[in-house]
């Protein structure tokens, strides 16, 4: 075996450079990234709300959107460098007093190609972390009942229901009930 062989295998057992961060800037690369990786969750039914891929400036401009916003934090997942999912910690409003201790987590995705490596844990357990080290005391979110995989990754980490929506979201004309869940941290 020479030794271009075997830096290819070394390199195939490697475990992949799996991390999330806050990303408070999108460069134009990460932006192509992060599009690519929404569309193909929408694509699989993971869109955090989107049901059919919109169009990419539409896209791109919801994303500028989210960097923008002062009481959003925008997680994201990276698996060898390329962005592959996202999450989003929402904050209250000044104004909102009495909700001042709790969060939203919302729009948490992960491109299929990229499943399997713990990134969605990983993501969910960065937004508590930043949640917690912000001073909140809670977190709430909210999924459809066809994301089961989001269901049990949230049960896992120790969210409990607490509500349940009938008519949460509708898709194809059929309306899917949605889950409420609380965590407090």
């Amino acid at each position: 075996m020479d030794s271009r062989t075997s830096d290819t295998a070394s390199k195939s057992l490697q475990k992949p450079d799996a991390r999330v961060e806050i990303m408070t800037e999108i460069s134009l690369p990460d932006m192509n990234d992060l599009c690519d990786a929404a569309a193909l969750a929408i694509d699989n039914g993971g869109g955090f709300g989107w049901l059919r891929r919109p169009e990419r400036d539409s896209m791109e401009n919801f994303w500028r959107g989210v960097i923008a916003m002062p009481l959003r934090h925008l997680l994201i997942a990276r698996l060898d460098g390329v962005i592959c999912g996202a999450a989003q910690i929402v904050m209250p409003p000044p104004n909102n007093e009495a909700q001042a201790h709790a969060v939203h987590l919302v729009s948490v995705f992960l491109a299929p190609w990229a499943r399997g490596h713990g990134l969605a844990r990983r993501l969910v357990e960065r937004a508590e972390a930043k949640a917690t080290s912000d001073g909140f005391k809670l977190v709430n979110l909210d999924v459809r009942e066809t994301q089961q995989a989001a269901i049990n990754l949230y049960e896992s980490l120790g969210y409990q229901q607490y509500g349940l929506h009938p008519h949460y979201a509708e898709i194809d004309g059929t309306p899917i009930k949605g889950y409420y869940y609380f965590k407090a941290l």
